[in-house]
């Protein structure tokens, strides 16, 4: 039942949100339907982003918002916290903070507010935190801004939130750089500065998206106990479902600028009324979407073999004796992939997954043991390619799609551009895609189009083998589905093997026929999927599992 408004922390009534709609704004659905207006440059108007959107928020609740990415979620937030970009415009019959009309305040007054009643916290600690201030410094600039506290009693007050957060070892915290943290620390950082004055609202935007799924679980916790130490009250934006319902007593369903459906977790996870929110929860992962074993393990032939495989780095800081000191990132690891196998390999982010991911792609040497073929050759024969987290950042921001998926035939020496260009448009088919999309760049894609394209440029090299870095893990629960059918497909398709990494176990659950788990640089279990799920063996296996938030 949704909060009383009377009785409401925080009033929204009919918020909408919209940019100037020009040409510039790329809109893949009104490609084809440009008009004169906006050929030539000009404002077409504006576009709304959030659409009349309704809800409220009472003292101590934890409220979600889920949706797809696009949906308004993130722009739902900015919006009540005063953070819009430039060219945003927010207009609402209602925006009512503590008894205060937010739609009223002057840029001082809004100012005081943030921080000290109202705090957001966002999914990557890294973009917010200043590189050249330690942490400590940042945090106590909230005390400096908000309250009247002298320096010592601002470091004290800095020091015991960090032990709230969690943080070991406070003090020595204090006087780190956010470098020098790891992602997990990083956002305790953060949800430390958020609640140092204990605001009354807090505003989680993904805080956990990009951790693996024990820190999740910490960070999680703490949001809890600092709900029921302080009576903060807590809007919670995520697309994992799973995490929404562990958390929050309310959700909010977004689609489109506009809330399709807001109840209790009960009502919208076991009794949801919109085809949308049906949709959202039959996207989610896990052991009840898995497909079919391919076959029993002893009638696979044996693709892959890594055996006693260690990697080393070395420290860019010489010891005292001129030495560099190395860190053994893997150890002494061994284990086989099969023809038209997925094995999945898991685990906390520090493990090992992504190093021995590069190893096998051959991205990195120096390494000891042996990666090679079931019959010993060289596992470059096997033409292994790698799909990666973040296709933005391994596509060439300035060159079409087409362009890059040829460049990988010129390098195998397909000469004639004509084929060329057959390839390309029979490659965008087979990942879902109008050939069309030869002729656009990386920036007018979607996530999902382009993780699509950065599955195309893997196969277009006609690899046996594909190393599948945390492929899903950045995308929205509609999406992700979408990209794990087409992995499937291609796998029954081109007999393709894959080594898939993940710290979404429940992905996992869905389409590895068998699990490795990782823990500190080694192998610690090998089961299959379900007998791992069902009966796991190691006790950092079954911490692992226990940690997973159940959608």
């Amino acid at each position: 039942m949704e909060s009383d408004k009377k009785d409401s922390l925080l009033s929204v009534r009919n918020l909408s949100v919209s940019f100037p709609a020009k040409r510039g704004n790329y809109d893949p659905a009104r490609a084809d339907a440009v008009s004169s207006r906006e050929e030539a440059g000009q404002d077409c108007g504006r576009k709304n982003v959030v659409n009349q959107v309704s809800f409220a928020v009472g003292p101590g609740e934890i409220v979600g918002i889920v949706g797809e990415s696009g949906s308004g979620k993130s722009m739902t937030a900015l919006a009540l916290m005063g953070l819009l970009p430039e060219g945003a415009a927010r207009g609402a019959d209602e925006l009512c903070f503590d008894g205060r009309d937010l739609a009223r305040l002057s840029d001082r007054e809004y100012r005081e507010l943030k921080g000290s009643r109202m705090a957001m916290i966002f999914q990557e600690p890294m973009t917010s935190l200043n590189p050249v201030y330690t942490v400590g410094k940042q945090t106590e600039e909230m005390l400096r801004l908000h309250t009247d506290c002298g320096a010592q009693e601002r470091r004290q007050r800095t020091i015991q939130a960090f032990k709230e957060a969690g943080l070991s070892d406070p003090e020595r915290v204090m006087d780190q750089y956010p470098h020098q943290l790891s992602g997990g620390q990083r956002q305790r950082v953060m949800i430390a500065m958020a609640m140092i004055c204990e605001p009354a609202l807090l505003i989680a935007d993904e805080p956990t998206t990009a951790l693996d799924v024990t820190v999740q679980a910490r960070i999680l916790g703490l949001i809890k106990q600092l709900n029921r130490d302080h009576g903060t009250a807590v809007l919670f934006i995520s697309h994992d479902l799973g995490v929404i319902r562990q958390l929050c007593s309310r959700v909010l369903v977004m689609y489109q600028g506009r809330i399709v459906e807001q109840g209790s977790i009960r009502d919208i996870f076991e009794h949801p009324r919109e085809e949308y929110t049906r949709t959202l929860l039959d996207a989610v992962p896990g052991l009840h979407k898995r497909s079919p074993v391919s076959g029993r393990e002893g009638e696979r032939e044996r693709l892959l073999l890594v055996e006693n495989l260690s990697v080393a780095y070395e420290g860019n800081r010489r010891g005292l004796f001129g030495g560099r000191p190395r860190t053994e990132a893997v150890k002494k690891i061994s284990f086989e992939v099969y023809r038209g196998e997925i094995l999945g390999l898991v685990g906390e982010s520090g493990c090992g997954k992504s190093t021995t991911a590069k190893a096998v792609a051959g991205l990195i040497g120096g390494y000891e043991g042996k990666i090679v073929t079931g019959d010993g050759q060289a596992a470059a024969s096997l033409r292994p390619q790698m799909v990666f987290q973040d296709p933005y950042g391994s596509l060439n921001p300035s060159k079409r799609i087409g362009w890059i998926l040829e460049e990988s035939l010129k390098m195998r020496g397909m000469k004639r551009g004509v084929d060329r260009v057959a390839r390309v448009k029979e490659m965008l088919r087979e990942v879902g895609l109008d050939v069309e999309y030869a002729s656009r760049y990386p920036r007018d894609l979607s996530g999902g189009q382009r993780q699509r394209v950065a599955i195309a440029a893997a196969l277009i090299a006609e690899p046996k083998l594909l190393i599948l870095d945390e492929p899903v893990s950045a995308l929205d629960v509609t999406v992700q589905s979408q990209i794990l059918n087409l992995l499937l497909r291609l796998r029954e398709r081109h007999g393709l093997s894959y080594l898939f990494i993940s710290h979404d176990i429940n992905v996992v659950y869905q389409i590895c026929d068998r699990v490795c788990v990782m823990y500190r640089g080694e192998i610690v279990e090998t089961a299959q999927t379900m007998r791992l799920a069902k009966c796991p063996e190691h006790e950092y296996t079954k911490r692992l599992l226990n940690d997973v938030p159940d959608a």
